[in-house]
Order: C-alpha cells, then structure tokens, then sequence
C-alpha cells in the first residue's frame, strides 16, 4: 500500500514544489490549502496529488481533513508565512497575531490533528517547515523571528515528547528562497519591492531546491532522523551576509 503524505499550504511555492516531488517519490499526496482552484490544477497537472480544502485557522477545517484521512505516513507542515518589515516599535499587533495563528498554532493544530495516524502508520514522519528567522534575529523582523522561533521550540519539545514513539520529527530551516509569494506577501502586494530582496543574488533558493531536502529528509531509513536541516543558498553565508553582483 502507497505511503500518504499530506502537505499544508500546498496552493503554491515550497507546498506545491513538495507535493509534486513527494508524489514523484510514489506517495499518495494529500495537497491541502485553502485556494481549491490551485490545488486542483496541481492535481490536474500531476498524477498521485489529491487536493484537500484546509484553513489551519480553523480547527473545524483542520478536524474535516483528518477525519477524512484513512491514512497518514507523512506531514509537511508548511503553512505560514511573514507580514511586513516594521520595526517592533511601530509593527501592527494584528500583523504579528496573524503570523503566530498560521505558522505556530496552525502547525499546532494539524501536528495535533494527525499525530494518532502518524503514530499508527509505524514509522510516521512530522516535518516542520520553519526558518532561518527561527534561529537567528534581525531588524524589521520582529513578529516574523517571534513565530518561527516559537515553532522552532515547539518542534523541539515535540521531539522531545515523542521519543519512544514510531514518529521522527524533522524541521527544515531554509534561508533566501525565491517563490513567487513569499516577498510579495511580506511587503503586501508591492511587486517591485519584493524583488529587490533577490536582485543581485546569484542563485536564490528555489521552492524544487527546498522540496529536494523534504524528499531526502523522510525518505531516510526508519532509524534515522535528521533533527534540524538548515538549507541556505551559496550566496548566503548568514541573515545578514548575502553575495550580490552588479545589475
């Protein structure tokens, strides 16, 4: 029988590369995010990928799609997502709620959501998508640094507490990736700052790049985990040391 694997905020970037590549891997990938029409051309596009309706928001949403799971090998949770560049003096509390709610308590209610099926799988695999801001601070990062860490911690603790149980929890922490969403959110909608962030840099990240170490990290023998995965591109040696070239 096909191993499942289900993968939040699948409708684009880091998600959608992840389930075309864990579908490729021979998974059953249940792609869930909240933009249907996306995910149908996902699934449209690529045999093995079955779209699933999900707000992490929600726990009635999140509670839909474990119920409607008859199995699961496999989470990825990568639903989040950073607002705004304002100093923590200025930065807007709704901002701030709106990062903790999708990436720490949503991760929260899909970990909690499928861990029964995790565990009953035998070798259950709970990847946590975080992020370099997770590990390391920076200006204009305040809200964003305050939930990565926060679902840094509780990755940690969730390793913790699930020692002795058939479950391997895995965070992967990547640096600068360039996806199509990702800028453009954080700076709400201006097109033309966003893509300042990666102008000069050669070979950004790219969503395939980050799937790759999805694929590597849960296709390891059951005996082994690999605790943290930080990916970076070359020309990025830390936060704040980033190789740009002349345009």
């Amino acid at each position: 029988m096909k191993k499942t694997a289900v993968v939040t905020g699948a409708s684009s970037g880091i998600g959608a590369a992840t389930a075309r590549r864990l579908a490729r891997e021979g998974f059953d990938v249940v792609a869930a995010a909240r933009r249907r029409d996306r995910l149908d051309e996902l699934a449209a596009e690529v045999p093995g990928i079955r779209p699933a309706t999900l707000d992490v928001t929600s726990p009635e949403s999140v509670a839909e799609l474990a119920a409607a799971l008859d199995r699961c090998d496999v989470l990825v949770n990568n639903a989040g997502g950073a607002i705004g560049l304002e100093p923590v003096a200025s930065g807007d509390p709704a901002d701030w709620q709106r990062m903790y709610e999708v990436n720490v308590l949503g991760s929260l209610r899909v970990a909690q959501a499928l861990l029964p099926k995790l565990t009953a799988s035998g070798d259950g695999v709970l990847v946590m998508l975080t992020s370099v801001a997770g590990l390391v601070s920076y200006e204009g990062g305040g809200g964003y640094n305050a939930a990565k860490h926060a679902q840094t911690s509780m990755t940690e603790v969730l390793r913790l507490e699930l020692c002795g149980e058939p479950v391997r929890v895995v965070e992967i922490a990547p640096g600068m990736v360039h996806t199509e969403e990702f800028s453009l959110t954080r700076f709400r909608g201006d097109a033309e700052r966003a893509e300042k962030v990666y102008q000069g840099v050669p070979g950004p990240l790219s969503a395939d790049d980050v799937a790759d170490a999805v694929a590597w990290c849960v296709t390891r023998p059951w005996n082994v985990n690999i605790d943290r995965l930080v990916i970076r591109p070359r020309a990025q040696a830390a936060q704040h040391k980033i190789h740009r070239v002349p345009s």
